[in-house]
């Protein structure tokens, strides 16, 4: 998705958002923006939505590839992830999440507020790896 503005933008075309949630005050810092922790357990959340698909059943989070905070995220807004899969490996499956926020309803702004990567392992019910199986 090509934008003029890095940071503002509309919502992806055409896909719908793995995960789609209101942050609370109670999600806040002293400053009043979101803790970056509480988007981190989003993009978590997200992120494993299509891994446990693929994988077919429990997966766990072996790592954060990447994550980068653009803009912060306020109280209110509606935060939209999108979760897609990058990679399949043998047991590992890698996820990129993108987050937008919209906001200010008086005046409707979207912003990318975050993109990630990360890394998940199928495990089996001891919690040892797994094969993921063929799509």
């Amino acid at each position: 998705m090509a934008a003029e503005n890095p940071t503002m933008t509309g919502l992806p075309e055409g896909k719908q958002p793995t995960l789609r949630v209101v942050p609370m005050p109670a999600d806040s810092n002293s400053s009043g923006d979101i803790f970056g922790g509480w988007v981190m357990s989003q993009v978590d959340l997200a992120g494993s939505i299509p891994a446990i698909v693929a994988s077919k059943g429990r997966v766990v989070t072996v790592a954060v590839n990447s994550f980068v905070f653009r803009q912060p995220v306020l109280v209110g807004d509606v935060v939209s992830l999108y979760a897609e899969i990058i990679k399949i490996g043998r047991t590992s499956i890698t996820v990129g999440v993108e987050v937008y926020s919209q906001r200010n309803p008086a005046e409707p702004e979207c912003v990318k507020v975050t993109e990630a990567t990360l890394t998940y392992v199928a495990v089996d019910r001891q919690r040892q790896p797994r094969v993921v199986s063929a799509q």
